[in-house]
């Protein structure tokens, strides 16, 4: 809980145990506490913001007042309560009192603010916001043919760190983004709101550090029914070691995509979604319609044109950066990219029609039919699962058919062994899906109940943040990565294999 959440949690304890339980005369100046509580609520949401699970606490320290108030007024007119209705009231009060003080102090604490972890590097993070349009490719989430493309593109680069800078939202556009995933998966509208009270460590707008000329640039791909940020524990690392990351939020992919004009997209379920993904790994003969339009190919490579029109784009800021503060700064001789399950598979299909791209890394995905054909020959790492632990998870909380789990292991392996240039499987028994993102960090109860694997988010985090900035660094700063060369003593229960053509 924040600060001031935590401080009426206890002014509201301490009114309810000073009303319960007798008390010391020289304990008696606690029970002044009652007309406190609704000073500190309007502090807490003045200053914090309120959010929907802090309600209880809320109504219990207004309750508090009432019944303080109440009992002044009955001492002052001397009015009298027979025995009975006293005993009566009291375990009223004391049943409903009990219940509220756990609702109040659950429902923070299963769904809270949460804090992104630190980041290990020497930068700190700056970020700036970009809309663009591709005017040559039609919208093909849009019934209106005359629609463009358009994206929205988070940037984030390495600035001198600055603990008196004031840090940006960990999510922007946060109301269309919350309601957009509540209705994807099936959740009340208002359950996610209060994710617009979380902030990242990045700085809005911060000039570039000058520690280096330029840095390397990395494209990132979010998940479907994802947003941009939703792997901010692995970007804002990746930043702070000296990375320049662009987060691209793809129209019908995101969960929601808000464009300044006004204009949201909203993204397709995964019951909708998914005949269009499998038309471009496993291709049928009758191709999937989206909008009246036919999908031979599927939907991958269609996505996957939106990173090289990205790194167009990024050709033109690094000469003019409208917003006077990347031009100059990127280094787009030495380009990555990683996108995580839906993402990692127009990340493959990126790196095959696009050689800017010089390392790809794969989470958590399987591969289209055309990666699979034809092959990449850029270096690449998979960050993933075995099979066991896919069907654990299916166990548990669902999801990952035979056919996925097969489909998705076969096609990784396929691509693997055919690969031109290095190759890494990195496999992490025991992690489940959400591990490789943000979303274990919206309830510390997701692992026992099944959504987070065995081997926790904190350390499924702490692998994945390690295997990535060793990829990255051993090919786009050509540092050596002894990570990379075989079984580590600091990550044991990792999988490694390794294949050097």
């Amino acid at each position: 809980m924040r600060t001031f959440e935590t401080l009426l949690t206890i002014t509201n304890f301490l009114i309810f145990f000073t009303a319960m339980i007798p008390l010391p005369r020289a304990l008696g100046f606690i029970r002044f506490l009652t007309p406190l509580a609704p000073i500190v609520t309007a502090v807490q949401i003045l200053l914090e913001g309120w959010r929907w699970q802090m309600i209880p606490a809320y109504l219990l320290s207004g309750l508090f007042l009432l019944i303080w108030l109440y009992q002044k007024i009955t001492f002052a007119s001397n009015l009298t309560t027979q025995p009975h209705n006293k005993r009566a009231a009291f375990g009223l009060a004391f049943g409903f009192g009990i219940f509220g003080m756990a609702v109040s102090l659950t429902l923070p604490i299963v769904l809270p603010v949460f804090h992104l972890p630190q980041p290990g590097g020497a930068y700190g993070i700056g970020t700036l916001t970009y809309h663009w349009a591709d005017t040559a490719r039609p919208e093909v989430f849009s019934t209106d043919p005359d629609t463009r493309r358009e994206l929205m593109v988070q940037i984030w680069y390495p600035i001198k760190k600055d603990k008196t800078s004031q840090p940006s939202p960990y999510l922007q556009e946060a109301s269309a983004v919350t309601a957009a995933i509540a209705r994807l998966h099936n959740l009340p509208v208002f359950s996610l709101v209060y994710l617009e009270h979380v902030k990242s460590h990045a700085v809005s707008s911060a000039p570039v550090s000058n520690e280096q000329s330029t840095y390397p640039v990395l494209i990132f791909l979010e998940g479907l029914t994802g947003y941009r940020q939703m792997n901010a524990y692995q970007v804002e690392e990746l930043v702070s070691q000296g990375y320049v990351v662009v987060g691209i939020d793809q129209p019908g992919v995101a969960a929601a995509v808000a464009f300044p004009d006004g204009q949201i997209i909203f993204g397709l379920s995964k019951v909708e979604m998914e005949p269009l993904v499998q038309q471009s790994i496993q291709p049928l003969n009758a191709a999937p319609l989206l909008n009246g339009q036919s999908f031979e190919d599927g939907l991958i490579p269609y996505l996957a044109q939106d990173v090289s029109y990205t790194l167009d784009q990024l050709t033109l800021t690094n000469v003019s950066d409208p917003q006077g503060v990347l031009t100059g700064k990127l280094d787009l001789q030495q380009i990555g990219i990683l996108g995580v399950s839906l993402g990692g598979i127009v990340a493959a299909e990126a790196c095959l029609l696009d050689q800017r791209l010089q390392a790809c890394l794969v989470m958590d995905a399987g591969m289209p039919a055309d990666v699979v054909r034809m092959g990449l020959q850029q270096p690449v790492m998979w960050i993933t699962r075995d099979a066991g632990t896919m069907r654990l998870e299916r166990e548990k909380s669902g999801g990952w058919t035979e056919q996925d789990i097969q489909q998705t292991q076969s096609s990784m392996r396929s691509v693997y062994k055919n690969l031109q240039d290095a190759g890494y499987l990195v496999q992490v028994p025991g992690m489940f899906h959400i591990d490789l993102t943000d979303d274990n960090y919206l309830s510390p109860i997701f692992p026992y109940i099944g959504l987070s694997g065995p081997i926790g988010s904190q350390r499924a985090h702490e692998i994945i943040n390690a295997y990535t900035l060793a990829f990255f660094d051993r090919y786009l700063k050509n540092a050596p990565e002894a990570l990379l060369e075989g079984p580590s003593r600091q990550f044991p229960e990792v999988l490694l294999e390794t294949l050097f053509p």
